[in-house]
């Protein structure tokens, strides 16, 4: 016996264009992550993310132990035109973040942050190991 599904066309469209980004072949767009490289170097490590179109001031960076995140937000700036009507946006316009764990703490007070150019760059030092301390019994 066949099975027969019912196929209504418009149904994709309204759940592709309303519940996720779709570009132009009509795929699902993922949302955009912050795309990073993660080096160590001695006793320090060194990150370089990539966060086009981002202000400085929208960028927040969390040091917590050996998890480090980063948060930042992208503002759609509107500016309409009088004679003018958008055909198709497809720049992503929100919150992105991203958290990583390292194999050290960081030394919080000593880290340091740039933005350049779209591409933050992070110098983690680690946290230098503080001997045990042994206590008396009193």
């Amino acid at each position: 016996m066949a099975n027969i599904t019912r196929f209504d066309p418009f149904d994709d469209f309204f759940r592709g264009f309303f519940v996720r980004p779709v570009d132009l072949n009509g795929e699902p767009q993922q949302t955009p992550s912050i795309k990073m490289d993660v080096r160590e170097q001695g006793n320090e490590y060194l990150v370089h993310a990539e966060l086009p179109g981002i202000k400085k001031e929208d960028i927040h960076i969390v040091v917590d132990g050996n998890l480090v995140s980063i948060s930042a937000e992208s503002r759609q700036e509107k500016e309409v035109k009088e004679g003018e009507r958008v055909l198709r946006s497809e720049r992503y316009f929100g919150k992105v973040s991203r958290s990583f764990q390292l194999s050290q703490e960081i030394d919080d007070g000593k880290a340091e942050a740039k933005f350049t150019d779209g591409v933050l760059e992070l110098t983690l030092p680690k946290r230098t190991a503080s001997p045990n301390k042994r206590l008396n019994i009193l």
